[in-house]
């Protein structure tokens, strides 16, 4: 359990964040900027980190975008882990999913900015990286089973920062949960059932992206309500096994109402593809379509 903190001691910690630079929007060349609603009526909280950036949303408790730069040329991966989970002081804690969703259950915290991919530039800059992404501010209720797919999720950055060796090896990545009102609810939050990710990256001296979705909704061959509910009162939603697809960046857009700016135009899937091929079903790296 949390300790309550003084107001000082709040204050103090929310200072020590106050020198975060965040994401940076010109960080390939080209300007990406963070994607926001277009929605005026969501309201948003803007959190900078170390080298990335959460666009947060207080009436879901969880981000609706965030976004890293990662130069894979400066990368430190020998940085330890600690697993130390924070709320972040800039915000009212009930407008976080701090460790009560987490607790005595099946669900993960899900890294949306992975630990490793802002983690690079000097040694005392890579562990203050680290260490913001410990923010729960940066984490959404996944499903525990690490599996084939999620093992694809996770190794997205490094496929696409191999890709990129023979340019800068520099990537802007993009993730977030898709935030639907159907979302089941559990512990005062709704539990997202995809999640989305948009890599941007240079190509031949062009800008370049490619989209991607991880869906881990429930089997509903079985009856709606106990499926979404749990079997029994208490049981977070039952959430189905990882599958990873490839998507039109413009398909991202629609499904999660957020402006992506230049990155649909620049995405390398052809999105003419007949409608039931539209969302590729990856089961491997090998499989994802970097050129049209």
């Amino acid at each position: 359990m949390n300790a309550i903190e003084s107001p000082p001691d709040l204050a103090a910690r929310a200072g020590a964040l106050s020198d975060r630079a965040g994401y940076d929007e010109a960080f390939l060349g080209p300007v990406i900027p963070l994607p926001m609603p277009t929605s005026p009526a969501v309201e948003t909280v803007l959190l900078p980190y170390t080298h990335f950036s959460v666009v947060h949303r207080p009436d879901r408790r969880l981000a609706a975008a965030t976004a890293v730069c990662i130069d894979g040329a400066r990368l430190l991966p020998d940085v330890p882990r600690e697993d130390k989970w924070e709320f972040d002081p800039r915000l009212p804690e009930s407008q976080q999913a701090g460790n009560d969703i987490y607790r005595n259950n099946t669900l993960d915290r899900g890294h949306l900015v992975r630990r490793l991919d802002p983690v690079w530039g000097a040694t005392a800059e890579a562990n203050q990286a680290n260490n913001d992404t410990f923010h729960y501010t940066n984490a959404a209720p996944q499903q525990d089973v690490f599996n084939q797919g999620k093992q694809l999720w996770q190794g997205l950055e490094n496929f696409l920062l191999d890709h990129a060796a023979q340019f800068d090896r520099k990537l802007t990545v993009m993730t977030g949960p898709v935030l639907h009102e159907s979302d089941p609810p559990y512990r005062g939050i709704q539990v997202p059932l995809r999640f989305w990710k948009v890599a941007a990256f240079l190509q031949g001296g062009r800008l370049a992206s490619t989209g991607y979705i991880l869906d881990q909704s429930p089997d509903l061959t079985r009856d709606f309500e106990r499926a979404m509910a749990g079997a029994r009162p208490g049981d977070p939603p039952p959430l189905g096994p990882f599958r990873t697809f490839q998507v039109p960046v413009s398909d991202i857009v629609e499904l999660t109402a957020l402006d992506f700016g230049p990155l649909p135009a620049a995405d390398l899937m052809p999105v003419s593809r007949a409608p039931v091929e539209r969302w590729k079903r990856l089961e491997s790296h090998d499989d994802i379509v970097l050129g049209k």
